[in-house]
């Protein structure tokens, strides 16, 4: 069963600049492509860091400012002074790049975003070569595929070829996502599986679970043996 992919909503025309390039080049590709981001890549295009509009406000925010005197200075405040002193790419960016192949899952990129704590992720070949951008925003857009064509993949994908569920056994109604499974099939295992599974088909928000079963195999709890 396929699940959708990082390559099937990724930007592929994605903008990118080399490590020479200018603070003022940089801030003209970033309005110019509506974007707030982009990453650096050297002459093979394979991905050395990304420049944000984070990295470029700390010129804005402390160029020119008196520096508050400190012992200790923290690495967040020397990095922010160091990038706001910055003119290139290189010393602009933040590197090494947090980065995602094509072939990974969304689910695997919203975890890499979430615990890595950035907003995109360049999306690179086996090379390290970019290939393309996702953002939180394009991995949102597995929610926006139509109803129908989610429970056809839930017909289709799981209850026929993984299940082999003969049709009209168990109905299939998808609204806004959530799909309700209704019907009775013959093991309880089986049903756990069909819920399971249709969880895992892009574009689901829930799954209801309205499914009977013949016969009940479910684990059984241990047995406890006294001790007397």
């Amino acid at each position: 069963m396929r699940t959708w992919q990082v390559r099937d909503v990724m930007t592929a025309d994605v903008a990118a600049v080399r490590e020479g390039t200018a603070y003022r080049e940089i801030v003209d590709v970033l309005t110019g492509r509506h974007v707030t981001a982009v990453p650096v890549v050297d002459d093979a295009r394979r991905v050395l860091g990304v420049v944000s509009e984070a990295d470029l406000l700390h010129k804005v925010e402390l160029l020119g400012q008196p520096h508050e005197r400190r012992v200790f200075p923290s690495r967040r405040l020397r990095e922010a002074r160091a990038k706001a002193g910055a003119t290139l790419a290189e010393d602009l960016m933040t590197a090494p790049a947090v980065t995602v192949a094509p072939d990974a899952s969304l689910v695997e990129a919203a975890r890499m975003m979430t615990e890595r704590h950035v907003k995109r992720l360049p999306v690179v070949d086996d090379l390290g070569r970019l290939v393309g951008i996702v953002t939180r925003g394009d991995l949102l857009r597995v929610h926006l595929r139509p109803d129908e064509h989610v429970r056809a993949d839930v017909v289709d994908e799981v209850l026929r070829r993984v299940l082999g569920v003969p049709d009209g056994v168990v109905d299939v109604a998808v609204r806004d996502g959530v799909v309700t499974l209704t019907g009775q099939l013959d093991r309880w295992s089986r049903a756990r599986l069909a819920v399971r599974l249709a969880a895992q088909v892009s574009g689901v928000v829930e799954v209801v679970d309205a499914l009977g079963y013949a016969v009940d195999d479910g684990p059984r709890p241990a047995l406890r043996v006294g001790v007397g």
